[in-house]
């Protein structure tokens, strides 16, 4: 059957009838799409949009990058293999060697790496597993608002307790320490001194026989925290991290699996803050848009015995020559500066929808990872931040973004961050545009609102 005369009222309806209840895009992105290009998607009914979610920021190079597409092209053409498990092949040599390029020397020089099954969460689980293994421990440090995935291990590491509530046997001996949130600092503080508490806490927690948890197997953290609502860590915080735990031999995972590869105006999200970590877990855009997941490691803890871990789809060599035409495009066309200086530009103009409409609690993030949170300054609060999130106001506003032609996805406390991801090639004109539709779609989802609050009064 051809569905390429089909509307997106008729595909819609019919993957509600056959897809599973745990479908989430499709309940506020309604429309289907039928081709994709650069930073644009198009959907059935022949409408175009800007598209800031690509992929969850796994499209680095937008959607059917010329060099993407021949790196793919050359492989089905030559009849490579497919599929090689672990076996190698010059795909998958050529992969790491670009890999390892893009990679700080310090970092790269002693580094093993292990390909996991396809997805980010796979290669959570993978570093979770080394770092149990090489030291023998088994209590997990993660951060509250921290996002790593799906699977057991992984979903247990989460912050969102909605996500946890209905699942029982996550895993134990998983602990949640409090992330710098400037706008909403758990310790009701912000700015220097609230990042400073932050980390001065998590040393006196692993210095503290009293403190209830085991020695350590590892912490794991993100250096910007994506599904929270673009929230960055502080340079100065993550340096502290990265002492006090180098200083108690804990293996530091950084999940960079999307913030990796430009995407935050440094190759790496780490770099910034000029810290080494023991363990890097990738995914998204080093795949070129395709499934590939990998976790890279200092060799001191390369403990694992033969077939200690493996995947079916590890050796998933379309993937990899995708990921080595994006890796090695990024390099050449500097895309970490470029999503920097486009990212700065979208930031101001974000800042100044802010400064319009008082419903804009804060504007945050890195390079173009960027979020936009929502807030109800008359509702009842008692939690951190000043003002309670408002998850209704962020889904009309989304709803109006889509109206005018942009794709944002919503994150952070009660849903209530517009987040930014657009692909690194996302040209200044396109930003501007970007920005413009967001700021009328603000102006919209506040007027819908008065309008609501005057017929209820």
């Amino acid at each position: 059957m051809s569905y390429l005369e089909h509307g997106n009222e008729r595909i819609l309806a019919q993957q509600a009838e056959r897809e599973s209840s745990a479908r989430t895009y499709p309940r506020h992105l309604p429309f289907a799409i039928r081709e994709a290009r650069g930073a644009t998607v198009t959907d059935m009914d022949g409408n175009e949009y800007y598209d800031c979610l690509a992929g969850a920021g796994t499209l680095a190079l937008g959607h059917n990058h010329p060099r993407v597409v021949e790196a793919v092209e050359r492989v089905l053409e030559a009849d490579r293999p497919l599929h090689t498990l672990d076996i190698s092949t010059p795909a998958k040599e050529r992969f790491v060697d670009s890999l390892f390029e893009s990679l700080p020397d310090e970092f790269a020089r002693s580094a093993k790496i292990q390909f996991c099954s396809p997805a980010g969460t796979d290669a959570v689980e993978a570093a979770l597993k080394l770092v149990k293994t090489a030291t023998g421990n088994r209590s997990v440090l993660g951060f509250q608002g921290a996002y790593h995935g799906m699977t057991n291990g992984a979903l247990s590491l989460m912050g969102d307790t909605d996500a946890k509530e209905p699942v029982p046997g996550l895993a134990s001996d998983v602990h949640h320490l409090p992330y710098p949130y400037d706008y909403r600092c758990p310790f009701g503080i912000g700015g220097d001194e609230g990042h400073r508490t932050a980390s001065r806490y998590v040393e006196h927690l692993l210095s503290d026989p009293e403190s209830g948890i085991t020695d350590p197997a590892g912490m794991i953290l993100e250096p910007v925290q994506g599904e929270a609502g673009a929230v960055p860590a502080p340079d100065a915080w993550l340096r502290a991290i990265r002492r006090i735990t180098r200083e108690r031999d804990v293996p530091l995972i950084v999940d960079e699996i999307q913030t990796g590869l430009g995407r935050t105006g440094e190759l790496y999200a780490f770099e910034r803050a000029d810290i080494v970590p023991d363990i890097v877990t990738l995914s998204k855009a080093v795949g070129g848009g395709l499934p590939l997941a990998v976790v890279v490691y200092d060799e001191s803890l390369d403990v694992w015995e033969p077939g200690a871990h493996a995947g079916t789809f590890r050796g998933n060599q379309l993937a990899m020559a995708a990921g080595e035409a994006t890796i090695d495009y990024v390099l050449e066309n500097d895309l970490d500066d470029h999503a920097a200086d486009v990212g700065a530009r979208l930031r101001d103009r974000l800042e100044s929808t802010a400064g319009r409409f008082d419903v804009v609690g804060d504007v945050r993030g890195r390079g173009l990872m960027l979020g936009v949170e929502f807030v109800d300054e008359d509702a009842d609060w008692r939690g951190p931040g000043p003002h309670a999130p408002d998850g209704d106001l962020a889904e009309a506003v989304q709803a109006e973004c889509v109206d005018r032609g942009l794709v944002v996805e919503l994150g952070g406390r009660e849903s209530a961050t517009a987040r930014f991801l657009p692909p690194l090639i996302v040209s200044r004109e396109q930003v501007d545009e970007i920005a413009t539709i967001f700021d009328e779609a603000v102006a919209a989802a506040v007027r819908g609102r008065e309008r609501t609050r005057e017929v209820s009064a």
